[in-house]
């Protein structure tokens, strides 16, 4: 393929790709650069209609993977995502949960096996910039760490990556925005003090507000999963508000002309 200016984010699940890349996706869609979404797992391990969750009675995995897969390509089309790629290794689950323990679930493929698909579409991409979780995968999801996994692997094998990202959630501003949950009664829970990146550590901040629509549309395609529910039940001002930009760690770069500060995963680059 051409080189033309072309961004990838690896996610583990169907409907992993709106939170913290949608906006992005939209927004360079819009603006005619290539949008290349890879998803892992079939997301086998979510909700069944109805919200029946995995070992309870009634939970069809093959039903739950064809429902995650069509909410996915409904998701990937109101974001403008030009190129879906399905790896189709099954879900693993929450950590702790039985799936963790399939010979088949995407946690306990050998990372170069997986690793080795992704290197393929690389090369037939070719993007300068690759998105995916951190090494905790964010929150500690086994296939989130293992998306981590393969995606470095990937991109040190072939090499074309310009930029590589870590998708990141500030702690100060997410902290505000659970404190005025709270105080609307809309949160039960205080996350705990480290929940998120520091926001010195933060190197980009994306603005995809004249996107945040297009990202709460996205998140409504995956409705069987109860996960999406509180974002989709706060008051219009809070969503646009949450969905109104997206943070980045920069884990990689050769761009010597990028700055330390972005508010663009194509600084340098265009």
């Amino acid at each position: 393929m051409t080189d033309q200016l072309t961004i990838m984010a690896v996610h583990a699940h169907p409907d992993d790709e709106v939170l913290s890349t949608g906006g992005v996706f939209a927004r360079y869609a819009a603006e005619g650069i290539r949008t290349v979404l890879v998803t892992c797992t079939n997301g086998e391990q979510g909700d069944a209609p109805g919200g029946v969750k995995p070992g309870e009675p009634g939970h069809d995995p093959s039903a739950v993977r064809a429902q995650r897969l069509s909410e996915l390509r409904e998701s990937a089309r109101l974001l403008g995502i030009e190129q879906v790629e399905l790896l189709g290794y099954r879900d693993s689950g929450m950590d702790g949960w039985d799936g963790n323990r399939d010979p088949e679930a995407f946690w306990n493929i050998p990372v170069e096996r997986s690793a080795a698909r992704l290197e393929d579409l690389m090369r037939h991409y070719r993007p300068q910039v690759v998105v995916t979780y951190d090494e905790n995968g964010q929150y500690g999801h086994p296939d989130h760490i293992q998306a981590n996994r393969i995606t470095l692997a990937a991109a040190a094998a072939t090499g074309i990556p310009d930029k590589l990202y870590y998708t990141a959630i500030p702690r100060e501003s997410s902290q505000e925005m659970f404190k005025t949950l709270r105080a609307q009664g809309m949160l039960d829970f205080d996350p705990p003090a480290d929940f998120g990146i520091p926001m010195d550590r933060i190197t980009t901040v994306v603005d995809v507000a004249p996107y945040a629509q297009q990202k709460i549309k996205a998140l409504e395609a995956h409705a069987s999963q109860s996960d999406s529910v509180p974002f989709l039940n706060m008051p219009a001002e809070l969503q646009q508000l949450m969905f109104s930009s997206e943070s980045f760690l920069r884990h990689a770069n050769r761009v010597t002309a990028a700055p330390d500060r972005e508010t663009d995963l194509f600084a340098g680059l265009r």
